[in-house]
């Protein structure tokens, strides 16, 4: 499963990006206008944490500036009628922590601004998002240019597992900052099986 690419940001046009991995392989991406806005220029090298969408007619990538984005772009997509292309327009209009006041104050006027949301969308998204977000944290602030973080890795390996995503945000409290991947997978699974 790819979940990050880095190289140098061939071409900019909203909403897609290309990025050269410098290995014979350029990429093309599509990205929310929050990741659009705070790219670098074309030629200069960059890092977003991507998402693999595989239908029956097409694979498209999705690319993220932060960690909390691409998962608020997963959340999204699980929701009956919300596609990709509108998960897209939902976070190019709301930060991923504007989605989560937004959805947990169930301010439908607020997520209505956005561009192809209406009433009954939006309603449904404070519906089936209210209690997914409860538990999540957006409040972290790692974007793809940071270094990498094994924690991703441990939180990665917890949801193929089929933990949800509370879950592993209170396990991954129990894991030492410096745990090396294998460790805290081990750490995290000793935790939620007490």
């Amino acid at each position: 499963m790819l979940a990050k690419i880095t190289g140098t940001l061939l071409e900019k046009k909203p909403p897609q990006v290309v990025i050269d991995t410098a290995q014979g392989l350029a990429y093309e991406i599509d990205v929310p206008m929050s990741t659009f806005y705070v790219l670098p220029n074309t030629g200069e090298p960059t890092t977003l944490f991507l998402h693999l969408a595989i239908r029956e007619d097409a694979q498209q990538l999705f690319g993220f500036a932060t960690a909390a984005e691409r998962s608020s772009f997963r959340m999204l997509i699980k929701i009956s009628g919300i596609g990709a292309r509108t998960a897209l327009g939902i976070l190019s209009g709301l930060s991923s922590d504007d989605l989560q006041q937004a959805v947990l104050a169930q301010d439908i006027s607020r997520l209505t601004s956005i561009p192809g949301i209406g009433k009954k969308t939006a309603e449904r998204l404070v519906l089936e998002l209210k209690d997914k977000l409860k538990g999540a944290n957006f409040n972290f602030t790692e974007t793809a240019s940071k270094p990498h973080d094994e924690r991703d890795d441990i939180a990665a390996a917890l949801t193929a597992l089929g933990y949800a995503d509370k879950e592993i945000n209170n396990a991954l409290k129990h894991v030492p900052a410096d745990m090396g991947v294998s460790a805290g997978i081990r750490q995290a699974l000793q935790y939620l099986s007490s």
